[in-house]
């Protein structure tokens, strides 16, 4: 009954590593339902499961699963749950404890499985969780758990089934709830009247600027931001976190998307009269950037639903920004809105360089392949292809390619943690393996290292996928920062890669992709060579495969992340 609910509620997958606290369930979604609708995918690591269900959210919208066995598991996945949550996506966790009732539990190892309370081990980080005590009752938590987790603002929810009820004989069948009516309620739409006004303050303001967030990936949404920005002649600042949110070519993008804002950015911001927010993340600190650590005099319009995830246990809502006017909705709802109320003005003539780091003209084998030379590469290898980025490391720079579809780059994890990459980009690839969209994921090697056995679910279930180690041979992002503490304390700087260094020996990139059975190439350490691996393996992945580039670059950041190392470079 619990496995039919699943397939009633439309959960096209299960990404789990298997556990005996849901044999029952186990059983049911094989000889029952035939392992479809929904399928269940074998992962090796809990947290590359719900990395998974996690990137497949990104890419299509849509509610997969990850079950969870008992404390261990849940323990285990407990990093890629804080990501889904930071990353505000929609998905359905199943736990299981060992039986609740103590005299049906296994000498020793079902007492160590089960916990008085297993939900408060994400019960900070989910929207909702719950541990029902019959089988009636957890096919109600699941269509629960399917209301909120689909309803805005997005996230996971946790569904913990004990072992005894999984396993326990129903008898005749008991009324069930029908799940198909337990469907997420329309989009909250702000009053007429706080429309107007905020309309009324943009086509007032002498210098707007629209900061994109967290958005959608619906095409209509994304003309739609492109019109009011146009409207209005105003500036747009986008960035890595969300993804692609506006197309890089347009002359009103105001500098190449980065993790931080460029100082050029920054006085776009500063000199404004409005700032229009698109669930932007961290606003309050990004506008105290801007402004020198001082509270902005620009008037503020926060467009975002995000409040109403916030808690006190973690600081993800980031500082307090000031607003002077807030409609509490999607920004895709709102967008429109605004376009048919606001005074359209004409455009000036200017254009920001906002792929000023463009690539160059071409690729040679002189020096040592740096993050520029990779995605030169990169591009001229896919060509016309149709591709999806799932994921960029930290030293990439968004000028380096242009975005013109929200399906071009996903943007990062939520809750930038360390090893995500390898598992959200199988999800991704799932979502779209039949979009004609070759899915790539370029990972820095500290990310690929800690997530490399999701590989391996990606080659069993034949999920397309090219992913390209850009490989420094360092967790870099902590050179850059023993760099500026040891300038701050006249310290040398040259011990920076002690304890950092990833090598003595290096990892073998490559073998460690053909041991999940995938197609390892490299290393390489040329912008030609590296080309010419890179077509090959873009036809390999367009014939169903799944390949991993070991691409040896130079440590260094660019101005993408200044907001946080000084942009020290190697």
């Amino acid at each position: 009954m619990i496995a039919q609910a699943l397939r009633d509620l439309e959960i096209p997958f299960l990404a789990l590593n298997p556990g005996a606290s849901f044999r029952g369930l186990h059983d049911s979604l094989v000889n029952h339902l035939g392992n479809q609708s929904p399928q269940m995918l074998l992962v090796l690591h809990e947290e590359s499961a719900v990395a998974i269900a996690h990137g497949f959210a990104k890419a299509t919208g849509r509610t997969m699963g990850a079950v969870l066995h008992s404390n261990v598991g849940l323990m285990h996945a407990s990093m890629a749950i804080f990501n889904a949550w930071c990353d505000r996506v929609p998905m359905m966790l199943l736990g299981a404890t060992g039986p609740v009732d103590a005299a049906r539990r296994r000498p020793w190892i079902d007492w160590l499985h089960t916990s008085a309370d297993q939900g408060a081990i994400v019960r900070d980080y989910t929207k909702w969780d719950d541990q029902p005590a019959s089988v009636p009752a957890a096919v109600e938590a699941l269509a629960r758990a399917r209301l909120i987790a689909t309803t805005a603002p997005y996230g996971p929810t946790y569904v913990n089934l004990d072992a005894a009820i999984q396993e326990a004989e129903v008898g005749g069948k008991p009324p069930l709830r029908n799940v198909s009516r337990a469907l997420p309620p329309p989009a909250v739409h702000p009053s007429p009247e706080l429309v107007r006004q905020a309309a009324q303050m943009l086509s007032q303001a002498s210098n707007p600027v629209m900061l994109v967030g967290r958005v959608g990936r619906d095409e209509k949404a994304w003309a739609a931001r492109v019109a009011l920005a146009e409207a209005l002649d105003m500036p747009v600042i986008c960035d890595l976190k969300t993804g692609a949110t506006f197309p890089t070519a347009h002359p009103l993008l105001v500098s190449a998307p980065g993790f931080f804002l460029t100082p050029e950015a920054c006085e776009i911001v500063r000199s404004a009269d409005v700032v229009v927010s698109l669930d932007w993340i961290d606003l309050g600190g990004t506008l105290r950037q801007c402004c020198g650590g001082e509270e902005t005099a620009a008037k503020v319009l926060q467009i975002s639903l995000d409040q109403h995830l916030h808690r006190g246990w973690n600081m993800e809502y980031f500082g307090l920004a000031p607003t002077d006017a807030y409609l509490l909705c999607d920004p895709d709802v709102a967008t429109p809105l605004l376009l048919e109320q606001v005074e359209r003005r004409p455009a000036r003539d200017r254009a920001f360089e906002a792929m000023r780091e463009a690539r160059a003209h071409g690729l040679d084998d002189h020096g040592p392949l740096t993050m520029k030379q990779l995605a030169e590469a990169l591009d001229v290898a896919i060509g016309e292809t149709p591709v999806c980025f799932a994921r960029l490391p930290l030293g990439w720079n968004g000028g380096y390619r242009n975005w013109s579809h929200p399906l071009d780059y996903l943007g990062y994890d939520g809750g930038a943690g360390i090893g995500s990459g390898p598992g959200m980009a199988v999800g991704t690839a799932l979502g779209l393996i039949d979009t004609g969209r070759t899915t790539i994921a370029v990972l820095g090697d500290g990310d690929f290292l800690m997530g490399v056995t999701a590989i391996w679910t990606a080659v069993h279930y034949g999920i397309p996928l090219l992913i390209v180690v850009a490989n420094n041979r360092s967790f870099y992002n902590d050179e850059t920062h023993q760099e500026k503490v040891a300038i701050q304390r006249g310290r040398n700087v040259e011990n920076k890669w002690i304890g950092q260094a990833i090598s003595g020996p290096d990892i073998d990139i490559a073998a460690m992709a053909r041991a999940q059975g995938a197609i390892g190439i490299g290393p390489v350490s040329s912008g030609i060579e590296l080309k010419t691996c890179l077509e090959d393996a873009l036809d390999i992945v367009k014939g169903g495969g799944v390949v991993v580039v070991d691409a040896r670059v130079q440590p260094g950041y660019s101005s993408n992340m200044s907001g946080t190392t000084a942009a020290h470079k190697r």
